[in-house]
């Protein structure tokens, strides 16, 4: 019996263990999409407890602890923050078969050395003795991203963001042993987003930006270049979009004005209103990071907010979101295929929520590979509900299935919390246990030194391509 996170935790072979322990473990990462807080990195601030840097805007844990029937003021109300680990240590045992209990204990070993399972024996003794740590600046954030060999961080950030933090961002090289840079990707939701009551202040706030009043479409779009074409100054190379699934209805400009003014107005729009500016402006969108030279990003298959009393109550991202299963392939070929024709589809990364849509999603980049760059259209790492051993598993296999795993773009944290990074271990090792048992079964050639070379390139050489890091 092996003993639980070990060495060799996640690898079943001798050659799945060489290809993670000499070609996977000692690769820098390329985190190019996250949450993280900009000023916290900016500041490379120093946490006061556990709690702060744990459990914070966690939603993972809270839906864990909410299952557990812990009461709501321990996930995002007023306890202590003491109440709230030690509720959490409470949650631990009960989470076997949840990928949080791995990422809990990796957490726990790759960044203060504890071994011991959390429960609520020892909480107060993990909780002492990690607080005391994190108040050093031994453990700040720069020695937390050193401490995991992070090389790039790309955070998620509004088109009325200053960047003001990307702008200060002073992480010494001589202090860290190595530069780590942190660079914004663009995410301009909120206008595109047409139904939501919010947009007309959201275009206001964007004019008050730019400089000059947004009256109709064209405004509206030169606004959102110029935004764009800032962030460009501030490194930027990735735009981002969390939508339920892409938009892509016929429209002409004219329509699209006509439907903008009517929401600036503050009239009722009509579904089909919507899904044509929606259609537009994410046209014209992706004709612009084209422009550009970005990768453009789109999560696709939340279902958000499902809790209407607790979206009431607590407001969005506190945990109350799931699968959708929304038809995507049509919409998505057409809205690709029209970029395409004219030569103006940029790089693309499709991340897939619903596991059914795994095959769509990695058949529909082969449509649009033209072979101008490698792995141009990318069939992106299972995120949020399939950010797991089964998830990553089932993505790697279609991705093999259909296109070309040696040519992916890799693993991302996608998250907030600055303890996330052991999870490109979790992928390291789960991607080289399935190349050494394939490996072990005589399915691939027993060429430790290729196969090597392709999990270092999966891991960060085809990010840091791919990207222009």
């Amino acid at each position: 019996m092996k003993s639980f996170l070990n060495d060799d935790f996640l690898l079943q072979t001798s050659t799945a263990r060489t290809l993670y322990h000499e070609f996977a473990k000692q690769m820098p990462i390329i985190d190019y999409h996250n949450h993280l807080p900009p000023d916290q990195v900016a500041q490379d601030k120093v946490f006061e407890n556990l709690t702060q840097i744990w459990l914070y805007g966690d939603h993972y844990k809270w839906r864990a602890m909410r299952a557990n029937g812990i009461n709501e003021r321990y996930c995002t109300g007023d306890a202590s923050d003491y109440e709230k680990f030690e509720k959490w240590a409470e949650t631990v045992p009960y989470t076997l078969r949840n990928p949080l209990y791995h990422w809990t204990h990796l957490e726990l070993q790759r960044y203060f050395d504890v071994s011991e399972v959390l429960s609520p024996a020892n909480a107060r003794q993990i909780y002492d003795e990690c607080s005391a740590k994190l108040r050093t600046s031994e453990f700040s954030v720069s020695r937390l991203l050193q401490k995991m060999n992070v090389e790039v961080v790309c955070t998620t950030d509004d088109p009325l963001d200053s960047l003001e933090y990307h702008q200060s961002l002073t992480l010494s090289t001589e202090e860290m042993g190595g530069e780590v840079k942190m660079f914004p990707a663009f995410r301009p939701d909120k206008f595109i987003l047409i139904a939501n009551p919010n947009f007309p202040v959201f275009v206001e706030k964007l004019g008050a930006v730019v400089g000059f009043e947004i009256k109709d479409y064209q405004d509206l779009l030169n606004a959102l270049r110029a935004r764009a074409d800032f962030f460009a100054t501030m490194g930027c190379r990735l735009s981002d979009h969390g939508l339920e699934h892409i938009y892509a209805a016929d429209f002409t400009p004219e329509q699209a004005d006509t439907v903008l003014k009517k929401a600036l107005n503050r009239q009722s729009l009509t579904e089909a209103e919507a899904h044509l500016y929606q259609s537009a402006i994410l046209h014209e969108l992706g004709k612009m990071y084209h422009a550009l030279g970005w990768t453009q990003q789109f999560h696709l298959g939340a279902l958000r907010n499902n809790n209407l009393r607790a979206m009431r109550l607590l407001g969005p991202d506190t945990g109350w979101d799931s699968i959708g299963d929304w038809s995507q392939a049509r919409a998505l070929s057409r809205f690709l295929g029209k970029l395409d024709e004219h030569d103006q589809l940029a790089q693309t990364i499709l991340y897939n929520l619903n596991p059914a849509d795994n095959e769509i999603m990695a058949t529909m980049t082969g449509n649009f590979n033209d072979g101008s760059v490698i792995g141009k259209i990318q069939f992106g790492s299972g995120w949020w509900f399939l950010d797991q051993k089964d998830g990553m598993e089932k993505q790697i296999n279609a991705l093999s299935n259909m296109g070309l795993l040696s040519r992916f773009v890799g693993m991302l944290t996608d998250s907030r919390s600055f303890l996330s990074f052991p999870r490109h271990e979790y992928f390291r090792r789960i991607l080289c246990n399935m190349l050494g048992n394939d490996i072990e079964n005589g399915e691939i050639p027993n060429d430790t030194a290729w196969v090597g070379q392709i999990v270092q390139d999966i891991c960060y050489n085809n990010a840091k391509r791919y990207f222009g890091f």
